[in-house]
């Protein structure tokens, strides 16, 4: 793969990679039935302050040093206010307010605003073929994600029919998944600046337990009944969400989004509503549809691209160099005949 991480020194470096993604689309699963039975801030806040703790308790035994300095701090909180609370409470407010496929397909559109921010702000090379696997990753996840009844009626005639559509879709809530989304790609360039001056595994802790904060402090205010209505079997779940969806995952994709490329990395997040549909498919027999395989295609063929883009690029150049070096030689063939 492009990515050039410290842990590519393992041989499981590539399970690494895409364990986040595999974590957070299983995460979605577990929370399926959780979410009608709790409030969106107090699961938002229950995704972000515990498993801080357990990055912060992982990162202490692990020896990583504490931040110094204000700088740090200044940066950690503002990372805290971006990628923690907003992105959780937004995700989570927007989750009550649309479809689950739809939601996951707005949020997962983030690698197009990590490629703009690190293009402008670390000239990271993107190319044609990143572009491409950029748009098809779009594409694919549009098919997994939205009803399949909306995409054929784009191309519907109907033109006043398919406006009313979006009319109706962007004033049910839409919006903050989009914000969601924003503040995600926001946080994943951030963490750059913010290992300028702090370890990525103890800042990752850090501002998920300043984060969640507010998100509890808020929900104790304009919520009730936060937990009274959750069975076993949804503590389960929201643990898991808690530990693997969130201590783990974050901590994995902070750590690889300080070093290597942000754009590769990031299109990864394409993988997370392909696992979110085939564990729904496994466990809670979703069934997929034509146009959602298709969706799985053309999103894992957008991966390949965005990670090979260099050598792709690079194997076009070598063929029109190639080609190049041999018309003088069929020149003077013609010539001498």
């Amino acid at each position: 793969m492009q990515l050039k991480l410290s842990a590519s020194q393992f041989s499981f470096a590539p399970l690494l990679l895409i364990a986040p993604f595999f974590l957070w689309g299983t995460a979605m699963v577990a929370m399926k039935g959780v979410i009608p039975h709790t409030t969106p801030l107090f699961m938002a806040g229950v995704r972000l302050l515990p498993a801080g703790v357990l990055i912060l308790i992982a990162a202490v035994l692990m020896g990583k040093p504490q931040p110094q300095g204000w700088s740090a701090w200044l940066w950690i909180i503002l990372f805290a206010l971006i990628d923690g609370a907003l992105f959780q409470g937004f995700l989570a407010e927007g989750l009550v307010r649309t479809s689950a496929g739809l939601g996951s397909v707005m949020i997962d559109s983030q690698p197009l605003a990590v490629a703009l921010l690190s293009l402008w702000l670390f000239q990271e090379h993107i190319g044609l073929w990143g572009w491409l696997g950029l748009g098809l990753g779009v594409v694919g996840i549009s098919l997994i994600g939205l009803p399949d009844a909306w995409i054929l009626q784009f191309f519907d005639a109907n033109i006043s029919v398919t406006f009313g559509n979006w009319q109706d879709l962007f004033a049910s809530g839409e919006w903050l998944m989009l914000l969601a989304a924003l503040s995600m790609a926001a946080g994943t360039v951030m963490i750059r600046f913010v290992c300028r001056y702090a370890d990525p595994v103890m800042a990752t802790g850090w501002h998920m337990v300043l984060g969640g904060l507010p998100l509890w402090g808020i929900s104790s205010v304009t919520e009730s009944e936060q937990w009274q209505h959750l069975v076993a079997s949804e503590w389960i779940a929201l643990g898991y969400a808690t530990v693997f969806g969130s201590a783990i995952a974050y901590a994995l994709f902070f750590y690889f989004a300080s070093s290597g490329s942000l754009t590769s990395l990031s299109s990864l997040t394409f993988l997370t509503p392909v696992f979110a549909l085939l564990f729904g498919y496994l466990f809670l027999s979703e069934v997929l549809s034509p146009l959602q395989w298709v969706g799985v295609g053309l999103t894992l063929i957008s991966i390949y691209l965005i990670n090979q883009r260099d050598r792709l690029a690079g194997r076009n150049q070598s063929v029109s160099v190639e080609a190049e070096d041999t018309q003088p030689s069929q020149r003077l063939k013609a010539e001498v005949h």
